[in-house]
């Protein structure tokens, strides 16, 4: 009787020990000066940069990807889903003004082949390089039964810094500041299931090449306008438009006192969204509480800054608009 062994029960060790080793010198790319190991240890090091700092407050986050992987896994196409994971969780912090410091990744799956995983690892590098933070370790667990084969999932987990005094929590915001829709690189990484509702399987291989275009990294023109004196630190308020979309995500930072009042004229939507809705016979309302329409990251800012963070977010060739206004109300927005 042949004895059952791991790897006979669906886990190579010893591919996995091969995979970590070739992906070693990639990810070194990505260090800060603060990394003090490689990765591949039981925890992964960085000497905070305490220097830097009065009264340093750490900020987290955690988010994966989503079945934007299903349209990745279609087309064989896979070297953009990490930028999409580091995306979603540095866009995150960056909301309350945090800068990432560093990242860590998760990748499961029962069976796929050795370069589908580093073209992961060289994504989530990407990312974290146009992010200016560290990927400094994660996990790759082989789980039989769980996927199938050549399906997988990827997610992540960063960890930021922001000066106490700085932290950006939406509680300034009052009626007559103006809301700057800061435009999207496509669906980035949420309404998919949407997506996958509404286009059939030629559908989706025929605009996969806008599906997979991968979230933007707002980080660096962001931390650069907060750091501007003279107008950056009147940004009030920042949503990351991702599930929930406008009405939820920018319902978040807003005061008990205040509304929202989105036009949504004030724009250009990509055709992208128009084709999904007319396809769909989605309603509007249902568009913008899904998908961003055009429109990744949202700043509320006193009127008297408007034009200057326009004009500042265009040295980072990043097209913004003023496309709402905040009024009295009750922690609501509105589309009109």
């Amino acid at each position: 009787m042949a004895k059952i062994t791991y790897k006979k029960s669906g886990v190579d060790i010893g591919e996995a020990g091969i995979f970590k080793n070739k992906i070693k010198s990639l990810v070194r790319e990505s260090f800060r000066p603060e990394v003090l190991k490689d990765i591949g240890g039981f925890g992964s090091f960085f000497s905070f940069p305490k220097d830097k700092y009065k009264e340093p407050v750490l900020v987290s986050s955690s988010d994966g990807v989503g079945t934007k992987l299903k349209i990745a896994s279609l087309v064989n196409k896979h070297d953009t889903i990490g930028i999409d994971a580091v995306a979603m969780n540095v866009n995150d912090i960056l909301c309350v003004g945090a800068e990432p410091l560093f990242f860590l990744d998760y990748i499961s799956y029962s069976k796929v082949d050795s370069g589908v995983l580093i073209d992961i690892v060289k994504g989530l590098n990407r990312g974290c390089i146009e992010a200016g933070c560290s990927l400094v370790g994660g996990e790759t667990a082989q789980m039989p039964g769980m996927y199938k084969q050549d399906e997988y999932d990827v997610a992540g987990f960063c960890v930021g810094v922001v000066e106490r005094k700085n932290v950006i929590d939406g509680a300034k915001i009052s009626a007559r500041d103006v809301v700057i829709g800061i435009e999207s690189s496509g669906l980035h990484s949420n309404g998919y299931s949407l997506v996958r509702k509404v286009f059939s399987k030629s559908e989706l291989i025929r605009y996969s090449g806008e599906l997979l275009m991968p979230t933007r990294i707002y980080v660096k023109p962001i931390l650069s306008l907060l750091r501007v004196k003279g107008y950056g630190l009147r940004v009030k308020g920042i949503a990351h438009i991702t599930g929930g979309a406008f009405y939820d995500k920018i319902a978040r930072i807003l005061p008990d006192n205040v509304n929202v009042r989105i036009n949504k004229d004030s724009w250009p939507v990509p055709k992208i969204f128009k084709l999904i809705q007319n396809k769909g016979g989605i309603a509007e309302k249902e568009m913008y509480h899904t998908l961003n329409m055009g429109i990744g990251l949202v700043l509320i800012v006193e009127p008297k800054a408007k034009e200057a963070v326009i004009s500042k977010l265009a040295e980072f060739k990043l097209k913004s608009w003023a496309i709402g206004e905040v009024t009295k109300g009750k922690k609501e927005v509105e589309i009109v």
